[in-house]
């Protein structure tokens, strides 16, 4: 894998290599050193230092481990040639760089180096000098090192903790733009039942009885069929009604409405005869529920899915027995079951757009529980048999 090579330097590192090199010379030319030279060394690499310090600066934010690498060597060469105090700023801003932007298996770990080579020079300019001011060159080592460390580890911890900040916000924007969707989501598809399910019987209805009042020339059945389609129009246009009301009133405070439960069975199965025109066609309810209410929510789904499937008998199924069986028990779910002749013409007695099946299944799926439709073979040939089993809570049975 070929080497990377280091990026270029950004403004920042530029102008303070600009800066420590202006402000080097000129301490140079002042003559103000920190000390004379060590070991015989001359002047003129004090200047060799400061240049390669200002090239190091250049490699603080792209390079900053090398760049503190080189940096110390040439600290070591800036004491040892009389020191300029513009190459030590550099050199503490190379420390300072290395903690900030190096990679933190590294960068955690200069500290504590930075603590231990004080500590090491303290303890060796106590031994040499032997007098009190050997403390001195341990605090000097201390601004050099350990200070602007520690200043790194301060300003990357909260940055860090800044990023995981603004990580944590934006993820929980995310999360709040997907429960919004859901939501969304969720109340479109019960808007879509409830308006299905309140609307579709009374549509199929007039859909019915205004093909037999176009192909009957008798007026007498005629104006039979005349008002029953009027009296479907009538309560279609009231549950839309009711429905935009919910709707245009669902911010505001605004009465509850009464929510269908199972002893209106008995009227849907009316309004399923008086819907299909055909003597044939006889419906029968059998009730083995517990006694006790069930819980609303329960009750409403059986409701409805008897409902929908009243409707899809009416426009579906061929003439003969339709039953609806409703069954339940303590400690047991609610069992919804309709059956009827299995329909064989080639069309149905009135349109349909298909979602009945989808939101019958939807509602039983929201409750947790089993939802199965299709022919079945019975004593007196094939039926279609709609079966929806509901669990119910033992808190929810016998309250309100």
């Amino acid at each position: 894998m070929p080497a990377r090579l280091p990026r270029r330097p950004d403004r920042e590192a530029v102008l303070i290599a600009a800066a420590g090199l202006i402000g080097g010379l000129t301490l140079w030319f002042l003559g103000l050193r920190n000390n004379p030279p060590l070991l015989g060394l001359p002047k003129w690499l004090t200047l060799v230092a400061l240049v390669v310090m200002c090239g190091a600066e250049l490699l603080r934010r792209s390079a900053p481990l090398t760049a503190v690498a080189i940096g110390t060597l040439t600290i070591c060469l800036d004491i040892c040639t009389g020191s300029l105090i513009a190459t030590i700023a550099m050199y503490t801003d190379l420390v300072y760089a290395a903690v900030l932007y190096g990679r933190p298996s590294v960068a955690w770990r200069i500290p504590r180096v930075c603590e231990v080579l004080t500590v090491l020079a303290t303890l060796l300019a106590l031994v040499i000098i032997r007098e009190p001011e050997g403390l001195l060159i341990g605090f000097a080592f201390a601004v050099l090192l350990v200070a602007p460390a520690w200043t790194g580890v301060g300003i990357r911890r909260h940055r860090d903790a800044a990023h995981a900040a603004r990580l944590e916000a934006e993820r929980t924007a995310l999360l709040a733009e997907m429960d919004r969707r859901q939501a969304v989501g969720a109340e479109r598809a019960r808007m879509a039942r409830e308006l299905h399910d309140m609307v579709a019987n009374h549509l199929s209805a007039i859909a019915i009885h205004s093909t037999a009042a176009l192909s009957i020339g008798d007026p007498r059945a005629s104006e039979e069929a005349l008002g029953v389609i009027r009296e479907n129009s009538v309560q279609g246009l009231a549950e839309m009604r009711r429905l935009i009301g919910l709707l245009r009133h669902a911010g505001a405070e605004a009465e509850p409405a009464a929510t269908p439960r199972l002893d209106g069975v008995d009227a849907l199965l009316a309004h399923a005869r008086t819907a299909v025109r055909d003597e044939r066609f006889r419906f029968a309810l059998c009730d083995e529920r517990g006694p006790g209410p069930l819980p609303a929510p329960v009750e409403l789904a059986a409701y409805r899915i008897v409902q929908e499937s009243l409707t899809n008998a009416v426009k579906h199924a061929a003439p003969g027995p339709v039953t609806v069986r409703l069954t339940s028990a303590a400690g047991r779910p609610l069992v919804a079951e309709v059956t009827s002749a299995f329909g064989s013409g080639p069309t149905p007695r009135a349109p349909g757009s298909g979602a009945g099946l989808v939101g019958m299944s939807e509602r039983v799926a929201l409750l947790d529980g089993e939802f199965e439709a299709g022919p079945v073979d019975g004593p007196d040939g094939k039926r279609w048999r709609v079966r929806a089993e509901l669990p119910v809570p033992e808190e929810g049975r016998g309250s309100l």
